[in-house]
């Protein structure tokens, strides 16, 4: 039977800045598992982890920046989710995208011929820098390197955002609500969780949480694939994915999965779990004609049929969990 949501939880409050309540939420914690006879995680014959994808205010919280639309939905069926299943989730996984002022994404970095920064959602291309369209504020080579390596992978070309999951700020928290989940988990299970930073090279953006989009410009390793994370979580058995956005970090982070899986031991391709009711995509720019790679729903659901016939199993948070 699944279990009871804890009494701090309010579906309302997710979604709202508010100081975790680390206090509270751990006593409760201790309480709970006593009553409901939570065992330790390390006591688990079925492992199982659920991995968080930027489950942070930049992207889950309405007046942040970056803010995908349906993430406060996704962010309480979640929550739900983790909760009822509390005595069966083994271990929790959360990514921190982490950024600063100065990066290849972000307006500061780019100028037009009369000084101006770009707006959020202006795509720069390889060829626009040739132009004179654009030009990069610091390193430019290696700027110019970047956009061509990008576009050679086929996956994307470099999209300008607003500034989001700044160190230091709000908005690179994981969201409270969340993180009060991450503390009761931790106490009722006495187990830690793991956080992992990416996203802060400057030459580089790192969707995935496994991998940065690009490794290597002229002279200059800009990142290398995370081959602890990734062994960390084939170590359980299942592993069920949520968080934003289903375009770009959930994405990502999910082809690096199947190309690694598909690499070492394909029979590990059926322990990844998409709860694909507990992630969104980011929508799509305002741009007609639309191009096809900017079609960011329309690229997040065909990813999707491609990672279930992978070997993948697209789940939902209603789901019951198969013993």
């Amino acid at each position: 039977m699944p279990l009871p949501l804890p009494e701090f939880h309010d579906d309302e409050r997710v979604g709202t800045l508010y100081l975790e309540r680390a206090a509270r939420v751990t006593d409760e914690a201790r309480r709970y598992a006593l009553a409901h006879q939570v065992k330790p995680a390390r006591e688990d014959r079925l492992r199982i982890a659920a991995f968080g994808i930027d489950v942070q205010v930049a992207f889950c919280q309405p007046e942040a920046s970056l803010f995908v639309p349906g993430a406060v939905e996704d962010s309480r069926r979640t929550l739900r989710w983790l909760y009822a299943n509390l005595d069966r989730i083994t271990g929790l996984v959360f990514s921190l995208d982490t950024h600063r002022v100065f990066q290849v994404f972000h307006p500061a970095w780019w100028q037009d011929a009369q000084g101006r920064n770009p707006p959020p959602m202006t795509v720069i291309t390889s060829a626009d820098l040739r132009s004179g369209k654009w030009r990069a504020t610091r390193h430019p080579e290696e700027s110019l390197a970047y956009c061509e390596r990008l576009e050679a992978t086929g996956k994307y070309v470099l999209t300008v955002w607003p500034y989001h999951a700044l160190l230091g700020g709000l908005s690179h928290a994981l969201l409270p609500a969340m993180m009060e989940a991450s503390l009761f988990h931790a106490v009722a299970r006495d187990t830690q969780t793991r956080f992992e930073v990416k996203g802060e090279e400057p030459l580089t953006e790192n969707y995935s949480v496994l991998s940065p989009e690009v490794t290597e410009l002229p002279g200059r390793k800009v990142g290398e694939f995370n081959q602890e994370l990734f062994d960390h979580l084939l170590t359980f058995d299942r592993v069920y994915v949520f968080g934003q956005a289903k375009s770009h970090c959930v994405l990502s982070t999910l082809m690096d999965l199947r190309k690694h899986i598909e690499a070492t031991d394909r029979s590990r391709m059926g322990r990844i779990h998409i709860l694909e009711d507990a992630m969104s995509p980011v929508p799509a720019p305002p741009l007609d004609p639309l191009p096809p790679g900017l079609d960011f729903p329309r690229v997040a659901n065909e990813a999707m049929r491609t990672f279930r016939e992978a070997g993948m199993k697209v789940v939902r948070t209603t789901d019951p969990l198969a013993p």
